[in-house]
């Protein structure tokens, strides 16, 4: 038998957020994003939410996201990333979600995050979770820009991609693997593990999950790392228990919504 491995989707299942949402703010701060950005952004994720998650509409977001991000500083979005990380994601990481990876990792399994994040943002909340395998966006960089060409654009069925990369690495066995969403748009990961559990689901995906008799869990308590609730019990690991991507868009749309109101009330 070979290892096995947890894949943790990011945004709404480890943490109460938009892991790019967060980072809305600070990249408007800087420069990178502008106001026309913000009404092609607000279009956009339009788009994505009435056009739902298939290959049509997951490719138009990430081309998207591909010119949005062209010319960015690699090194500047990474010093924004790192400066704002503990202010705009430590306090809203799930406290049962650290739970439950504590206890994979105890029990010698891998921990993989999986987002449609960009690398830049994934891989730090990562290493404040203590977890050091990402899968997630990856932009093409040229002279230590973003070019506007995504090399692996992490969403739907390409996280599977990335997953049986691992697999061919590392000789995990899927039927022992566990694997944990909030959205309909990961059933193709969910159902590539012998595990799969639904985390404060979508209403599509908490509809496949009873169906198909998966748990449904509910993560309810964002907390800072290292404050965790000390009387929330662990989540049991047991068949009756378990179960700058798109995200930026999300993120722009809703900072020109803020700075709109503000504006209509001043």
């Amino acid at each position: 038998m070979g290892r096995s491995a947890a894949f943790f989707d990011l945004d709404k299942t480890v943490i109460a957020k938009s892991s790019a949402l967060a980072f809305g703010r600070p990249f408007y701060r800087d420069g990178l994003i502008t106001r026309r950005d913000v009404v092609k952004s607000a279009y956009a994720q339009l788009m994505f939410r009435l056009g739902g998650t298939d290959e049509q509409t997951m490719a138009r977001t990430r081309d998207y996201l591909a010119q949005l991000c062209k010319g960015w500083s690699v090194e500047q979005v990474g010093q924004i990333v790192t400066e704002t990380l503990h202010e705009l994601i430590h306090p809203y990481v799930y406290a049962e979600a650290t739970a439950l990876i504590a206890e994979h990792q105890s029990a010698g399994r891998d921990v993989v995050l999986v987002s449609a994040s960009g690398d830049e943002m994934v891989r730090p909340i990562g290493e404040l979770l203590g977890i050091t395998d990402v899968i997630a966006t990856r932009m093409e960089i040229v002279d230590g820009r973003y070019s506007g060409r995504v090399e692996f654009y992490a969403a739907g069925p390409a996280k599977v991609e990335g997953v049986n990369r691992l697999v061919e690495e590392r000789g995990y066995d899927l039927s022992e693997c566990y694997a944990y969403s909030d959205s309909s748009s990961d059933l193709p990961l969910l159902e590539c593990v012998g595990h799969p559990s639904a985390v404060n689901p979508s209403r599509t995906l908490r509809r496949v999950a009873i169906e198909r008799g998966w748990p449904v869990l509910e993560f309810r308590h964002p907390i800072a790392i290292g404050r965790r609730l000390r009387t929330q019990p662990a989540v049991p690991i047991t068949a009756a228990a378990l179960s700058v991507g798109v995200g930026v868009a999300i993120g722009i749309a809703w900072y020109g919504r803020m700075r709109k109101s503000r504006a209509a009330t001043a």
